[in-house]
């Protein structure tokens, strides 16, 4: 495992591009930046917090989470709202999403202030449909967090990381949920972002434990991937074969408050590509 940046506060939401490189925020200090395959870092979105989630959009840009989920155009010239923390009574914000194989965005909005310390209220699952219509789907979820989509697209991993598990939703063909259960449950561990392998494993980054654990489909425990700091945030698969692995973390139970970093390291899998978004775009 290489350690090819460190420096930050809380590194969230990495997405790989072929011409940029990996894709990543920093939560609490602000910024969305690539760091590409020549090792130089970038600034995409500048200040901007709270940012859990990335996709990219096929209109040549990015969807990037917060207060609420933003399109931001790769050369500025363009930003506009996706979805609004009005989608419900509760919601304030939203963390991780992911898109599906037609291009329709799904994400999690959360209903709390995380590190504020208020009480939980359960937050909901939400899809922004090619037209831009907005369905609530699920609710429930303590705390969103990471998502990724089977290899076939039929099933939809979720990590709620405040109930410490990974639902499973089947997924019809139109985009509905047909139901879903706890596929995988791993009590008092943070299960936070996630990445799905082409042979249908479950990679989870675990934000309490110091490591990505790798899970079947059957959501039996494969192995354990150790990572030098604590708090392991989220997992992507990236380079020309999508067999590197790009683990990121925060600064919490770290050296010091600005120890986030990403870590790398060859898999013999490769990853399953996230699809763009493809959602209709105001503005």
């Amino acid at each position: 495992m290489e350690e090819l940046e460190t420096g930050y506060g809380l590194i969230e939401g990495p997405v790989w591009d072929d011409e940029r490189g990996l894709i990543f925020s920093d939560a609490l200090n602000g910024g969305v930046r690539a760091l590409s395959p020549d090792g130089a870092v970038s600034t995409i979105v500048p200040k901007r917090r709270g940012v859990g989630g990335i996709v990219q959009h096929a209109d040549g840009g990015l969807l990037v989470g917060g207060r609420e989920i933003i399109f931001q155009s790769y050369d500025g010239e363009r930003q506009c709202d996706v979805i609004t923390s009005d989608v419900t009574d509760v919601a304030i914000g939203f963390n991780d999403f992911t898109a599906d194989s037609k291009g329709r965005l799904w994400a999690g909005s959360v209903a709390f202030r995380v590190f504020a310390g208020d009480e939980i209220q359960p937050g909901h699952l939400h899809v922004v449909d090619l037209d831009g219509s907005i369905r609530t789907v699920s609710d429930g979820i303590l705390l969103t967090n990471g998502m990724g989509f089977s290899p076939d697209g039929k099933t939809l991993y979720h990590c709620d990381s405040r109930a410490c598990h990974v639902r499973a939703y089947d997924i019809t063909d139109d985009g509905e949920v047909a139901g879903y259960s706890v596929l995988i449950d791993q009590p008092g561990l943070v299960t936070d972002g996630m990445a799905v392998a082409e042979d249908g494993s479950i990679w989870v980054a675990m934000a309490n434990g110091g490591n990505v654990s790798v899970f079947e489909a059957d959501g039996s425990h494969r192995t354990d991937i150790p990572v030098p700091v604590p708090m392991v945030t989220s997992v992507c698969f990236g380079g020309p074969d999508l067999r590197d692995l790009y683990i990121v973390t925060g600064s919490r139970g770290g050296p010091h408050e600005n120890c986030g970093g990403i870590y790398k390291m060859r898999v013999d899998v490769p990853g399953v590509p996230v699809p763009l978004a493809r959602v209709a775009l105001g503005g």
